[in-house]
């Protein structure tokens, strides 16, 4: 038996090796699938997204901006429902899939036609890295954004081989692709015009430049024409990264926290711990979401692969640069980051992680073994979940589609329950303590808020109000949605 799995193992890395974009793709759609199988609700970016899809079936696009500000994955899900005649939230599931699967060709792609020897631990990397394959059961914009800088990358590093006016210009509408989905993608540009930028200097370059230049050049001019650039979407960015703002945002934040120590000489030191904070923080979180895959640069001799990284990957690492810098800039201004940000980030180093396992494999081949094992482990705890997912959302949901009347008013403490209703995602204004106050509790008929129901305040509010708890809701866990009303 143990030799049969031997062979097993020896014929599933011949092939990974020889055809590592194929088993890259279907591999991913496989782990999708199976992600998508054990999914019970939508996330509440998705129950957005598809509410105004459907908004924009029965509307037309023009409503789409009234409820979101960026709203073209919403109506390309429409365009798919229009065309296709498939369900939007089947739709959703189909081209986030899809949008995994060419993200992880495409980088596998890459890394074989500059490595080949890697492409076969990429595959590995691509499929098995928490920082994408985590969010596989979502419907997240972000799929698109991935898949489009991917396919933007990828265009670069054929175009840099070949040449050419026509490969220039589909690097920069794989970057217009992508804006569409998340405006960042627009940071490819200057990425890759610095990775452009020393043709200045040798003229055989220059007319590479010029091919890489002239496009987004007309773009900007056809961008001001259509008042692009006083969208609200850009305008937010702008005031993102605008100087002034970014360091009132910092000295408010440094502030805050110099005023909550005791020590004075640390108030003093409180821009430098904030802002040191701020970037240990993103890196413990960046390689956190490595995974397994950080292993090998516990060993300080295996941080030489960055400099590889930077000689042979140059616009991959300029990307990164940059996208590090923006990062940076939303967690000053926003004072708030999620891991889903920092995976774009993650996902531009696939590179330096196959380098790195690749030269941990030359080093220690048996304990290598056990980190491919490790990374099957955590390639199905991605797609696997173990939790009792939000059945009670769905439960909840349905019960006020069948007995509530669409026009009676009601509040719902988490907008999902909304949807399943088939009133759309309601996104709450209020929070529970003032929606359920004396001032506005009379403006409902109906409340689904989350609690066990025996809570001391919520008795008390019940006979306040003459109100009782209708049903009950609950997922394996525990976990309670209570529908309270007259």
């Amino acid at each position: 038996m143990k030799g049969t799995d031997s062979k097993w193992a020896v014929k599933a890395a011949r092939v990974i090796d020889e055809r590592p974009v194929s088993v890259a793709f279907w591999a991913s759609i496989l782990l999708s699938l199976i992600a998508v199988w054990g999914t019970a609700t939508v996330g509440r970016d998705a129950a957005l997204y598809i509410d105004i899809a459907h908004q924009v079936v029965l509307h037309g696009a023009d409503v789409a901006w009234a409820h979101f500000d960026w709203p073209w994955f919403s109506i390309l899900l429409a365009l798919t429902n229009r065309f296709l005649l498939l369900p939007l939230e089947l739709s959703a599931y189909l081209w986030c899939g899809l949008f995994f699967a060419g993200t992880s060709a495409l980088m596998v792609d890459c890394i074989r036609r500059r490595s080949p020897e890697l492409a076969g631990w990429a595959c590995l990397i691509v499929l098995a890295m928490p920082a994408v394959n985590a969010f596989r059961n979502d419907i997240i914009r972000e799929c698109g954004f991935w898949f489009f800088c991917t396919l933007a990358l990828w265009q670069a590093l054929r175009w840099q081989a070949l040449g050419g006016w026509i490969r220039a210009g589909l690097i920069h509408l794989a970057i217009v692709a992508a804006a569409l989905f998340r405006l960042e993608a627009l940071l490819l540009l200057p990425a890759l015009g610095l990775w452009q930028l020393p043709g200045l200097w040798r003229s055989g370059q220059r007319t590479r430049l010029l091919q890489f230049a002239l496009l987004p050049a007309i773009g900007l001019l056809v961008a001001s024409a259509f008042g692009f650039f006083m969208s609200a979407r850009f305008l937010l960015y702008l005031d993102m990264i605008a100087p002034q703002g970014v360091y009132e945002s910092f000295q408010m934040l440094s502030e805050q926290f110099g005023n909550s120590l005791i020590n004075k000489y640390s108030q003093d030191e409180a821009g430098r711990i904030v802002f040191f904070g701020l970037l240990a923080t993103m890196t413990i979180t960046f390689v956190k979401l490595m995974g397994p895959f950080a292993a090998p640069f516990i060993l300080r001799r295996n941080w030489g692969v960055l400099g590889v990284y930077w000689r042979d990957y140059r616009p991959f690492a300029w990307a990164a640069l940059l996208y590090l810098v923006v990062l940076m800039l939303f967690f000053i201004k926003q004072q708030f980051m999620n891991a889903r940000y920092l995976s774009f980030l993650n996902l531009l180093f696939v590179p330096v992680l196959a380098m790195a396992l690749a030269a941990f494999a030359r080093q220690f081949p048996r304990w290598t073994k056990v980190l491919v094992v490790a990374a099957l482990l955590v390639m199905l705890s991605n797609v696997i979940s173990t939790g009792a997912g939000k059945t009670h959302y769905v439960a909840a949901g349905h019960w006020v589609s069948a007995h509530v009347e669409p026009d009676t008013s009601a509040w719902f403490e988490d907008g999902r329950i909304s949807y399943y209703a088939g009133r759309g995602y309601v996104l709450p204004t209020l929070t529970r303590e003032q929606a359920m106050s004396p001032e506005r509790a009379d403006e409902y008929r109906y409340f689904l808020i989350e609690g066990k129901g025996d809570e001391p305040w919520l008795g008390e509010w019940l006979v306040a109000h003459k109100m009782r708890i209708i049903e009950r809701f609950a997922n394996r866990k525990g976990a309670t949605i209570l529908v309270i009303g007259k």
